[in-house]
């Protein structure tokens, strides 16, 4: 097994188009490390870079603490699995896993042991005789892994391996994918635009925008406790709610939030855990609240004012989309790539007719019995509130704890050179 860095990497191509900007990172022996990210990110290039297919402008590669930067693919003795799957068609499973094996010179006897085991591992015994036309796509995928797990690499790459699967067959591979890795123990770098797949997945989640690394921590940390506004809005879905708000002094120290029409209290062991957002009395700033900690009361309770304008049911929850009294967050870092229509209200009022308002997403119950045209009052608990600098996107909490997140402070500084 193997430990992957990279050193201060970019790369710009002839276009002068950045598409990874001074990329620090280590990914431990062993671990399973997802890079995840909007299309264009950044996160293909480097795992690109990485396998040695693409090469690097500045900056350092390194395995297990040997620079690799110059070295070619094949003697990196690193495996990749691409989104195509890449099989030879012409070739049945058997001769497909065992390709690699061949070509290095590996003995019959040896290179049969190994791909009949292989085949066992993957549940496909039975299918290595037949052609890749003649697989499921599920089936398909495994054959790509297994050619990658013959060789016994120092780590593996996938770039986006399960996007060409259907929506089922996706949550079970990437069930099977990270069990496998955890049996191998292989170091593996896993590259995909589907937050979900990389909570789900990942020893550690790294979030790339622009080109730039945003934070790099464990799934956990990063849903909690998100560094700046564009990962606060793309981990998580639904996504968090982000409204502008104001915090407002009071008598004798304390302080409240205004968003909209409602105040709510901010307590002073808050302001102490949290000098940051102390320091943002008095001024304006963004509120992120998850829609699982929106709470949802009938219209005639005291909160922020709101009407139910779709309701979505998905048998256990229902995802609400409610016109609420509050003004949206019209920060880059989460307009990026939306359209006017889509940065308008859904349901709300014309922008200038009066108070702004936005839409608001809550998830409650599957049996709230909530229905379009309701009048509702939600309710944010402060404890549960997240709050972000409205000039840089950076997040105005102090994290819990740095453990677990070697790249915390790097990150931050460079979220806030993205935004």
């Amino acid at each position: 097994m193997a430990s992957l860095e990279f050193r201060g990497v970019s790369k710009v191509y002839e276009s002068s188009v950045w598409a990874v900007r001074d990329l620090n990172l280590t990914v431990a022996d062993g671990e399973f490390m997802v890079f995840v990210g909007p299309s264009g990110c950044g996160k293909t290039t480097a795992l690109r870079m990485l396998a040695g297919f693409e090469a690097v402008t500045a900056g350092e590669i390194l395995i297990d603490g040997q620079p690799v930067t110059n070295v070619l693919p094949r003697n990196r003795d690193i495996a990749m699995v691409f989104q195509n799957y890449a099989l030879y068609p012409n070739m049945n499973v058997y001769d497909n896993i065992g390709y690699g094996l061949k070509v290095r010179g590996v003995p019959k006897g040896e290179r049969d042991a190994r791909i009949r085991k292989v085949a066992a591992t993957l549940a496909l015994t039975d299918e290595l005789k037949r052609k890749p036309s003649q697989l499921s796509g599920g089936q398909r995928q495994r054959v790509a892994m297994g050619r990658a797990i013959v060789r016994q690499p120092r780590a593996f790459l996938m770039d986006e391996p399960l996007s060409n699967l259907d929506a089922r067959l996706r949550v079970r591979m990437r069930t099977e994918i990270a069990g496998l890795q955890r049996d191998l123990g292989v170091t593996t770098v896993y590259v995909t635009h589907d937050q979900v797949e990389a909570m789900t997945m990942a020893d550690r989640v790294a979030v790339l925008r622009g080109g730039f690394l945003q934070q790099i921590d464990s799934p956990d940390r990063i849903y909690a406790e998100p560094v700046n506004l564009f990962v606060a809005t793309f981990i998580g879905s639904p996504a968090m709610n982000l409204l502008r708000a104001e915090l407002i002094p009071g008598d004798g120290g304390a302080a409240s939030c205004r968003i909209g029409s409602a105040s709510i209290p901010i307590p002073d062991r808050l302001l102490d855990q949290h000098p940051a957002l102390a320091r943002s009395i008095g001024g304006a700033i963004a509120v992120g609240i998850r829609p699982d900690a929106v709470g949802v009361k009938p219209g005639d309770h005291a909160g922020l004012a709101g009407r139910v304008n779709a309701v979505e049911r998905l048998g256990s929850s229902e995802i609400l989309h409610i016109d609420g009294d509050a003004a949206p967050v019209l920060h880059e870092a989460v307009t990026d790539g939306l359209t006017d229509d889509l940065l308008a209200p859904v349901g709300g009022e014309p922008a200038d007719a009066g108070a702004p308002r936005t839409t608001i997403v809550a998830e409650v119950d599957g049996d709230a019995g909530h229905h379009r045209g309701d009048e509702v009052s939600l309710r944010i608990e402060p404890a549960k509130m997240h709050f972000f600098d409205l000039d840089t996107g950076d997040t105005l909490r102090t994290p819990a704890s740095t453990g677990g997140s070697d790249l915390a402070e790097p990150a931050r500084t460079v979220a806030a050179r993205a935004l």
